[in-house]
């Protein structure tokens, strides 16, 4: 009869034989990252898989100290370790002592490196880059004088401004001579004197992109005077060129949109800013003609000649009144003249003469009221109503007989 065994001393065999395997006990495997987990313990748990098959996978958080990249679902790596049984469950695992990016993958990791070390050195600092200028008279293009980034620039740069003037320097951009052939454009076009520089290509793989990651492409942008627009690819594709640059455009076409301000809005707005100088013009033109007005009616009423037909209109007024006056206070003396007239009528000697009464005087031509100034034999002139009497004193009497 054959042995019959326990499920943990097959599960022990089991490991037994994967540990004493020395294949098993140093080896690496390459696929794609699925299932991955990062656990809250520091563990991560993934699985490996390719075409025909998969591996499960486990690196514990002591081992974690030498990844240097944020593993995520999809990355090709090369994960190194040992394969051994998990007795309890008795399936087989990777336990990962070191994981690599693979292939595009390494070049990501290359390309975090040098990010990383560009960025502490400050030459992706936003105090470092340089406004974009709102219009230009002359572009530069670095890019492959073939393709659609460039008829794709050049198009949308008519488009806004007809009257652009666009320079081409013909680079290699893919390839082991593409990052000399990128620096030396953007040097070229700096000493030719552009107002703004695009520096790009159109979309690929990472290896098709590679030559806008190296690093003296990003110090010939991060030195450049010229403001520089990056447009390496399509939105989603981010390059060194990209973060050392003075504006990142996510394809060359918008980096035209960015670089070339459109000549017609610039039309319009210099017609709305001529439209509005002549609105300022035309009320500060009126408040100036109210305040020479102004002050033309204050000098008139200031001037002697006016001042004199002010005073003769007043002296012909105080004549007027004065007349008025005059003429006033004549009648009324005419009036009270009148009275006084009458008054004076009734005192009057030949008044009293045409009532019966006479006049004496006597030689010397003195009035004679009383018979003390008379004697006998004087002369005396008796004056009645219609002439005058010569007589001669015969007697004097006191008692009026």
């Amino acid at each position: 009869m054959a042995s019959i065994y326990s499920v943990s001393q097959v599960n022990s065999y089991i490991s037994n034989m994967f540990a004493q395997d020395y294949m098993l006990g140093l080896i690496s495997i390459r696929g794609e990252i699925s299932n991955l987990k990062y656990h809250s313990s520091g563990h991560i748990y993934f699985t490996l898989k390719d075409e025909g098959a998969a591996i499960n996978c486990v690196m514990f958080a002591g081992n974690r100290g030498g990844l240097n990249f944020t593993m995520k679902d999809g990355q090709c790596v090369v994960a190194s370790g040992q394969v051994r049984v998990f007795e309890k469950s008795g399936q087989y695992q990777l336990y990962a002592k070191s994981i690599k990016l693979d292939g595009a993958g390494s070049l990501a990791e290359e390309f975090e490196k040098l990010k990383a070390r560009l960025a502490e050195m400050g030459m992706f600092a936003e105090e470092y880059k340089q406004p974009i200028p709102s219009y230009i008279k002359t572009l530069g293009v670095v890019t492959a004088p073939t393709g659609a980034a460039i008829q794709d620039i050049i198009n949308v740069s008519k488009r806004r401004n007809p009257y652009i003037k666009i320079v081409l320097y013909p680079a290699l951009v893919q390839g082991d001579g593409a990052p000399a052939s990128i620096i030396k454009g953007i040097r070229a076009l700096e000493e030719y004197g552009v107002d703004t520089m695009i520096v790009g290509r159109g979309g690929g793989s990472i290896e098709d992109l590679w030559g806008f990651n190296d690093e003296g492409v990003a110090e010939a942008i991060f030195n450049c005077s010229v403001p520089i627009i990056s447009a390496v690819g399509h939105e989603t594709d981010f390059t060194i060129a990209d973060f050392v640059s003075d504006m990142r455009a996510p394809t060359p076409s918008a980096a035209a949109e960015l670089a070339v301000g459109s000549f017609y809005e610039l039309m319009e707005k210099v017609s709305g800013y001529g439209d509005d100088l002549d609105r300022a013009w035309n009320i500060r033109l009126d408040a100036s003609r109210h305040r020479l007005a102004l002050l033309q009616s204050r000098l008139k009423a200031a001037s002697p000649k006016e001042s004199l037909t002010i005073n003769r209109s007043k002296m012909e007024q105080l004549s007027s009144r004065l007349n008025a006056i005059m003429d006033k206070k004549l009648v009324a003396s005419h009036s009270k003249l009148g009275i006084l007239t009458e008054r004076l009528k009734g005192l009057s000697p030949l008044d009293k003469l045409s009532q019966g009464y006479s006049y004496v005087s006597d030689e010397n031509g003195q009035t004679v009221n009383d018979v003390d100034k008379v004697q006998v034999g004087d002369k005396l002139s008796i004056y009645v109503k219609n002439g005058k009497i010569e007589a001669n004193v015969t007697e004097v009497s006191t008692d009026g007989r």
